[in-house]
């Protein structure tokens, strides 16, 4: 298959060709249609302003409720760049005093302590300290251990995790939260509600209608007509308000689940993971690469710690910290290095926490479908307009010439006989059903139907370990046509352990079997694991078990160390760490160069066998002796590797060098800048680590095939490990499968031209030993070759790769918060069968909104034909403004409440993914909808013409007679779409009613409605101009919406065209503006198709 076309194209009219970030951006903006939008991930301010300045809305603050806010999200902007500045001014002047005080040989006074509770330091002294970045007064306080003093702190073991002494500190110095805005109150979505503009029209007319009411027929009954409608419409008001306040709080609890960071702390010489909003201050914190620093406080011990300071001084610039530049803030990113730190200030006393307090958080984050939905919305919003207006006319041109039928809510019009107040009371009511008409015929609910599928599913996913960060991704990640998948605790299940062990040029079995080994390379290999972590040790002091904390990697190698006889903190205070080398991605190793007591100096490394081995000249054998490695050893160690990693183990080696103590670096800056040594080690040992594939993974890679999206394993270990575990996994059938270019090396990959990229990007099943950057090489390639891309990633290199593609997914146990930051989900067990709940998950969101799209339109069209045929043939219409209302409140949120919250089904798997340019109403929802609205408008318009008749009416009074005949159609019409709200369930399965008790949210709905018809049926006459119905006219009632499920079975049963209706009609409006379209071919399909 050539590379370039998605294999999975639906048809010809899923344009999602040319995928690539920047072409994305270019896509969206070049777009002739204002509602096609494929991505809003990327999407300019002047894309998302034509939409919302080109849809047909009724009430603004409603439908716009969930989207940007622009204006706000302009205002936030501005207020972080002043609270920026104003930290920066403060900190230029404390700066010049202190240059200014120094030129006068003026020494700046110890500030005098003011004693809070027990700690001889206040918050206050502490905040200023760290946000002046006060190194003046850091000294005065005696420097770390001084702080540590007097914070009654130990700068190794922390503080005391015991509840009194945290709780006394929270009570001290605050605790690491800040006052948030609080959300809207159940009052403003009323307000909110009350602003749709046909709702306050028809309060007015309601008003008018109540006051002529009373003035002609007193107001013991003149006020049922007013009164009726403004009843009505307070209802609505009423159910839309508690329906939206409830979508609310579901964004809010989801909300503040983002910002519940998790992280370690050193407590009692134990490192323990605890939320950031329980860090207190004396807190010891160990950083690491891609770690967010979670308040302000100061560097105890660093190894080329760098810190992204942008989030707040808004400059991309990587600051280094050590001793001489300690200063820490809140709410930065680590860069790069690892070091721990002293916590000073916490919550609103630190400049994270001001900047956070000022500016509220925004949910609002409109999606490709709600943008699409809007556009469906405006198209049928226009015609239910037109339709309104025509209703309007011919009722008023037929009242004013005295042709309205006799059994109409208003008197015949006859010239200078009918008084004014009598005219304009009919004039009103004729109004009042055209704008009633509007309130149906506009599907405001459409649009908001998306966020309350999402809200749903988005709760859901929470069970489902899926944290969602963009609301956009949930929809996305229906149309995923391919994964990229992390391998180590993604697809495994990051439990490792020392499983093969070479040692001395031999296998060592069992691997901690040491007493063929010399004792001084024991002890080597002892000081190289210990000093060559940034994982710990914890020994409790009355004995105990032995607790090791790190990375899995880090955490097998510290067990194995462990087993070895290591005694980590003995080890480490041996020697003193004078530069360390983080663990690199791209270079596959970390390093570290210690110095002994005896000033002779050591340097470690440890990382990828055949990398960490080629850098090797020699060995270590049994009695302690350096060996030099020949050809014949370097084979034998090459060949143990693919064994190992054949095995599915990975392949870690340990190495170190020596060094003479004078030729180290002297000056802090040199050593920043010193190159360690990294050639002519001496091998110490070759690992395998043995991480097994997680129990279900197999069935979950099965499931994504059948699905129509491939699953491509993308990791930084061996090939053959690689290659082991996808072949495990099912990511590769066999070993036949195994060979390029299905599988392939990161260095190969990277080394091909952009042309060959593309052209083998879609063959591609296992990359190995592959870096970040090659990883977004494969994910620019998918997307331009056509795909939805999902990727998964962890680390902090992975960030510009889960930016670039559709879908970013970080894993939430051993992602980094740089990560996390630039990922749309997080999957919060990394695992992958989570992943793939989540593509279920895009799928029913899709599906849902095509349920409720069918339910909505069934509804429209039957309501809107009836009414215009009954206005144009005989002056009146059989549903009037209430019932209409009643109807409104079904179709729109009660069905949206029902429909947009179905559970994901197996079914969901059985398709291959949707395009995100495919048509919202597919054939076969045309199919249905057709069907049943032409039933429904039949069966209606027959009971309405000689309803008289066929219930056998025609010798009763005329009025009463209508009246029976109107509620009748009135109360078949409801059952109609209760019973059709079955049939919206399955668009495309015989069974509609699988699982249907399963959704007990559905079942209420419906228990409810059919309950309030009842009501307004049997006790609400009044209000609705509806009379008492006899068992027999319910019985009809119910058989008339019975109907509708044999019928669609029927219907089911009639075959559809494989291409959309949409491209027929396409195709004849561009024969009739060949000049027009021709530009624009690509661009402005999809919305053709949505209308």
């Amino acid at each position: 298959m050539s590379g370039g076309a998605s294999p999975y194209r639906r048809h010809k009219n899923d344009v999602e060709f040319g995928g690539g970030g920047a072409g994305n951006q270019e896509d969206n903006e070049s777009v002739s249609d204002p509602f096609d939008i494929v991505s809003t991930k990327s999407a300019s301010v002047h894309s998302l302003r034509r939409w919302r300045q080109a849809a047909l809305v009724l009430n603004a603050s409603r439908r716009f409720r969930y989207t940007l806010d622009l204006k706000r999200e302009e205002e936030k902007k501005q207020i972080i760049a002043k609270i920026r500045t104003h930290a920066q001014v403060i900190r230029a002047a404390y700066l010049f005093q202190a240059a200014g005080a120094q030129s006068n040989g003026a020494e700046k006074a110890p500030p005098t302590p003011i004693p809070t509770g027990d700690y001889s330091i206040s918050p206050d002294q502490l905040a200023s300290m760290t946000r002046d970045h006060d190194f003046s007064a850091l000294q005065n306080y005696g420097g770390v251990n001084g702080l540590s003093e007097k914070l009654k702190t130990n700068p190794d073991k922390g503080i005391h995790d015991d509840e009194s002494n945290i709780l006394e500190r929270k009570n001290v110095f605050g605790s690491n939260t800040y006052p948030r805005k609080k959300g809207r109150s159940f009052w403003r979505f009323v307000l909110d509600a009350c602003r749709d503009t046909t709702l306050i029209i028809l309060m007015v007319a309601a008003a008018a209608s109540l006051a002529l009411g009373i003035k002609t027929e007193g107001i013991k009954e003149g006020w049922y007509d007013g009164g009726s409608i403004a009843m009505a419409v307070i209802i609505v008001i009423v159910v839309t308000a508690v329906s939206d306040y409830k979508q609310s709080l579901q964004f809010q609890n989801l909300n503040e689940e983002k910002q519940n960071i998790q992280l370690e702390v050193v407590r009692g010489g134990r490192r323990l993971e605890i939320s950031i909003f329980d860090i207190v201050v004396g807190d010891v914190i160990p950083l690491k690469i891609g770690d967010q620093v979670p308040a302000d406080g100061i560097l105890i011990s660093g190894h080329s710690l760098a810190i992204d300071e942008s989030s707040m001084t808004g400059e991309s610039k990587i600051v280094h910290k050590d001793q001489k530049s300690p200063f820490l803030m809140s709410g930065c990113k680590v860069a790069d290095g690892y070091g721990t730190m002293l916590v000073m200030s916490v919550g609103i006393n630190t400049e994270w926490g001001l900047l956070m307090a000022s500016i509220s958080e925004d949910n609002g984050e409109e999606t490709p479908l709600q943008v699409r939905l809007n556009g469906v919305a405006t198209f049928i919003g226009i015609v239910g307009l037109a339709v309104a207006i025509v209703v309007l006319v011919v009722l008023l041109i037929r009242y004013f010439t005295g042709n309205t039928s006799k059994s109409s809510d208003y008197p015949k019009f006859t010239a200078g006989k009918t008084s004014l107040s009598d005219a304009v009371d009919a004039a009103i009511k004729i109004f009042t059903i055209a704008v009633t008409i509007v309130v149906v015929a506009v599907p405001e609910g459409l649009p908001l139907a998306v966020t309350l599928t999402l809200a749903y599913s988005m709760r859901k996913m929470m069970a489902d370990k899926a944290l969602v960060r963009r609301l956009s991704a949930c929809e996305t990640m229906g149309s995923a046509t391919t994964i990229c998948s992390d391998k180590t605790g993604t697809l495994t299940l990051n439990l490792m352990t020392v499983s093969e062990a070479y040692i001395c040029g031999k296998k060592i079995d069992p691997p901690d079997n040491k007493s063929e080994l010399s004792s001084g390379l024991v002890n080597l290999l002892i000081e190289g694991i210990a000093q060559n972590t940034t994982g710990s040790v914890f020994l409790p002091e009355g004995g105990g078990k032995i607790e090791v904390s790190g990375s899995p990697t880090e955490k097998a190698i510290l067990q194995w160390g462990v087993n070895l006889g290591m005694n980590f903190d003995v080890v480490r205070s041996q020697s003193t760490i004078v530069h360390a080398f983080p663990f690199n991605s791209e270079k596959k190793r970390g390093g570290v160069a210690v110095k002994l007591s005896d000033s002779e100096v050591h340097i470690h490394w440890k990382g990828a066998a055949e990398i960490v081995l080629a850098a090797c000249t020699s060995y270590m054998d049994t009695n302690g002796t350096v060996v030099p490695l020949d050809n014949n050893k370097v084979e034998n160690l090459q060949k143990a590797i693919e064994t190992m990693a054949a095995g599915s183990l990975r392949c870690v080696a340990i190495a170190y060098r020596t060094m003479k103590g004078e030729n180290l670096p002297v000056t802090e800056e040199e050593v920043e800048h010193w190159q360690m040594p990294e050639d002519d080690l001496v091998l110490l040992a070759i690992v395998g680590l043995k991480d097994p594939c997680r129990p279900n993974v197999k069935d979950a890679v099965e499931l994504c095939k059948k699905a129509g999206v491939k699953v491509r394993m993308v990791t930084g270990d061996n090939l053959q490990t690689a290659r082991a575990i996808a072949l495990e996994c099912g990511i590769l059938e066999s070993n036949a499968d195994a060979k390029e270019p299905n599988l392939i090396e990161g260095k190969t990959f990277r080394g091909l031209s952009e042309d060959q990229r593309l052209e083998i990007a879609d063959k591609i099943s296992v990359m190995g030993r592959s870096s970040p950057n090659d990883k977004l090489l494969l994910v620019q390639a998918l997307r331009k070759n056509g795909h939805v891309v999902a990727v998964t990633g962890d680390g902090t290199n992975d960030a510009p790769a889960l930016h670039e593609a559709d879908i970013g997914l970080a894993m939430g146990i051993q992602g980094t918060e740089v990560a996390k930051e630039s990922s749309d989900i997080i999957i919060l067990d990394d695992n992958f069968a989570s992943v793939v709940k989540v593509v279920r998950w895009g799928r029913s969101v899709y599906a849902n909104i095509q349920k409720f799209i069918q339910f909505q339109l069934t509804v429209n069209v039957a309501a809107l034909v009836i009414n215009v045929v009954a206005a144009v043939s005989s002056g009146d219409v059989p549903l009037n403004a209430v019932q209409l209302l009643w109807v409104n409140l079904i179709m729109d949120t009660l069905g949206a409440l029902a429909l947009a919250t179905e559970p994901p089904t197996d079914h969901l798997m059985d398709r291959t993914p949707v395009g995100r340019r495919e048509p919202l109403i597919t054939n076969i929802m045309w199919r249905n909808l057709l069907i049943q609205a032409m039933y429904q408008v039949t069966v209606l318009l027959v009971l309405n013409f000689d309803g008289k008749r066929i219930l056998n009416l025609e010798h009763e009074d005329i009025k009463e007679a209508d009246k029976k005949k109107n509620t009748l159609i009135f109360n078949a019409f409801v059952f109609s779409q209760i019973f059709n709200e079955f049939n919206a369930r399955k668009p495309d399965e015989m069974n509609v009613f699988k699982g249907v008790t399963k959704n007990r949210l559905f079942m209420g709905i419906v228990g409810f409605t059919i309950g309030l018809q009842v009501i307004i049926i049997m006790f609400l006459g009044k209000f609705t101009t509806t009379v008492r119905l006899s068992w027999q006219y319910w019985l009809i009632s119910i058989l008339v919406g019975l109907v509708s499920w044999p019928l669609a079975v029927v219907g089911k049963l009639i075959p559809v065209s494989e291409r959309p209706f949409s491209e027929y009609f396409y195709n004849l409006y561009q024969s009739c503006k060949p000049s027009r379209l021709g530009r624009n071919r690509g661009s402005s399909r999809g919305n053709v198709d949505d209308t």
